[in-house]
């Protein structure tokens, strides 16, 4: 909201000042006239504490939208549509229902936009950091094909399913994050503090450590003394391979290494077909061509490879090739993707036979990380084991051989 101070004169034709708060001048004048019919002058006010103000309520953290709420809303907005009600007390509505504070506080800015002519895609393209390409895609080309209340129901699906998959990944990755979090505090707890006072102890004792303690304390002494620099060449590595990843020869390495590692290479793939398929399906169901909606999945695929396979289709496409032929070409989409597109262009339902294959691979992108973490789980228990039993050893040996120097 920003502050205006104006002048305008009353019905009875007397001059009077002062302020309101708006979101433009348009609204500014508009809340002014409900009071006096002539406003003859209006400025914004720029004060230090407004300027403190602005930047306290501004919201922390990314601007994006997060997926849950984008999908409610989807779903709200498709059955108010459905029922026959205008857009713009839909979106009026749905504005004072939503508890996101981000998407509320966009959904009433938009409103106004709407209620004053313009259209839904518009208004939410003053917004478009905050929103996924999809969305603003599919809501244009289901506003212009006169279909928007499915377009919404197809943004819900797919939003919902999306959010679903990501919250699985979390809550299977929490475990072995956690053990590795606890293992890590352990060990330093223990050559920060135990090893250290074990040691002081048989200097004093005169005896002799055993060679596994000695280990643990060369260790602690290691990283005692040069863990600052142990933590720069880390954090070092990490600042470069990011500056790395931003150039060209980076982004293709780094995408490499995604699809060709072991076990989370097949994870990518799987992962990325899905986007490819499901995207595309919301894509063609809105009412976008193949070529748009090739150019809009290109831009939102996580893998720098298959964006730059799926851009390469685009050109293709307008010559005149079928996306089924056009697909062939690309190095790592599975040979069931590929066959599912030309059967879908064959039978006229594209986007239908791209949703089925896209949950397919969903189901499938969920099983590999399943399998991966069902693996890992073992795994990380036999490490511990070993990593437990070397401490224990370490701490416990030299207090058996302790009594042997009284």
């Amino acid at each position: 909201m920003t502050t205006y101070s104006y002048k305008a004169l009353t019905a009875e034709g007397l001059e009077t000042r002062g302020v309101v708060q708006a979101p433009d001048e348009y609204s500014a004048v508009r809340q002014i006239k409900q009071k006096c019919p002539i406003v003859t002058s209006l400025t914004p006010v720029s004060s230090d504490f407004s300027k403190v103000k602005q930047f306290l309520s501004k919201d922390l953290g990314s601007p994006r939208i997060k997926l849950r709420p984008l999908a409610l809303m989807c779903s709200q907005f498709a059955i108010t549509l459905q029922s026959g009600m205008p857009i713009g007390r839909a979106i009026d509505m749905i504005s004072k229902q939503t508890e996101d504070k981000k998407l509320r506080k966009i959904l009433l800015a938009a409103t106004e936009d709407v209620l004053g002519g313009s259209s839904l895609a518009a208004a939410f393209e003053k917004y478009e950091e905050s929103f996924p390409l999809t969305f603003l895609e599919t809501i244009r080309a289901g506003e212009v094909s006169g279909t928007l209340e499915n377009s919404f129901d197809r943004m819900h699906k797919y939003y919902e399913r999306t959010a679903k998959n990501s919250e699985k990944i979390r809550s299977a990755l929490t475990y072995p994050i956690f053990v590795v979090c606890v293992a890590f505090v352990v060990l330093v707890i223990i050559m920060v503090k135990v090893i250290p006072t074990i040691s002081e102890v048989f200097d004093s004792l005169g005896g002799e450590l055993p060679l596994m303690t000695k280990m643990m304390i060369g260790m602690a002494g290691f990283m005692k003394d040069w863990w600052m620099l142990f933590a720069i060449i880390i954090i070092a590595a990490i600042i470069c391979w990011k500056f790395y990843t931003k150039t060209e020869k980076g982004l293709v390495t780094e995408a490499k290494l995604q699809l060709n590692m072991p076990v989370i290479g097949r994870i990518n793939v799987m992962n990325g077909s899905s986007q490819f398929a499901n995207t595309m399906a919301t894509m063609l169901g809105a009412g976008l061509t193949v070529n748009s909606a090739v150019s809009v999945t290109s831009k939102i695929l996580d893998n720098y490879l298959l964006q730059m396979d799926v851009k390469k289709m685009i050109g293709k496409i307008e010559e005149g090739k079928q996306l089924g032929e056009c697909i062939k070409d690309c190095s790592y989409f599975p040979d069931s993707l590929k066959d599912m597109c030309s059967v879908g262009e064959e039978t006229g339902e594209l986007d239908k036979t791209l949703e089925t294959i896209g949950d397919y691979f969903a189901g499938e992108t969920e099983r590999l990380i399943h399998q991966a973490i069902t693996m890992l789980e073992p795994t990380l228990l036999v490490i511990m084991a070993i990593f437990a039993g070397f401490l224990v050893i370490s701490v416990y040996l030299p207090m058996f051989t302790m009594y042997d120097l009284f």
